[in-house]
């Protein structure tokens, strides 16, 4: 019994990156980063990335459009600092404190620098957790490269 449920996170990581890859699989056209984004950023980005999710009008700040970043930085997407955004370096005061953004830790790699400390509430279920948050994270990244205004 203490077997099962010390490595009961594991087993439910395994089992939902199985069927994740069987789904992903079987749909050839499936664009993670839209997902994600969907799933992440949209009630306040929106659908198109233009700023006007439903909780748009709620926010004190407008939600940037994120469709003209390129734009706004000479024609070149900022990788670095679209990516420091969403993890949380960069800080955007309407993502939440840099220790909990907004999206907790679905972009969160835990980190294994001596003295580092994780909160309370972060479950560790394996060295896999830092690939799977690093490649949604980028799946993002590469997504808002992708939606771009030319």
């Amino acid at each position: 019994m203490r077997y099962m449920t010390k490595h009961a996170g594991k087993w439910v990581l395994v089992v939902s990156v199985t069927l994740s890859c069987c789904a992903m699989a079987s749909a050839q056209d499936l664009d993670a980063g839209k997902l994600e984004f969907q799933s992440s950023c949209s009630t306040c980005h929106g659908i198109d990335g233009k700023g006007n999710g439903p909780l748009s009008e709620e926010l004190r700040v407008a939600p940037a459009d994120l469709t003209i970043l390129a734009k706004k930085n000479n024609g070149v997407f900022p990788v670095n600092a679209v990516y420091e955004t969403i993890y949380g370096i960069k800080r955007i005061v309407a993502h939440g404190p840099p220790d909990m953004p907004i999206w907790g830790y679905r972009y969160y790699a835990r980190n294994t620098s001596p003295g580092s400390k994780k909160p309370d509430h972060y479950v560790e279920l394996s060295s896999d957790s830092d690939a799977i948050a690093r490649t949604r994270l980028l799946a993002v990244v590469d997504y808002l490269n992708r939606i771009q205004q030319k």
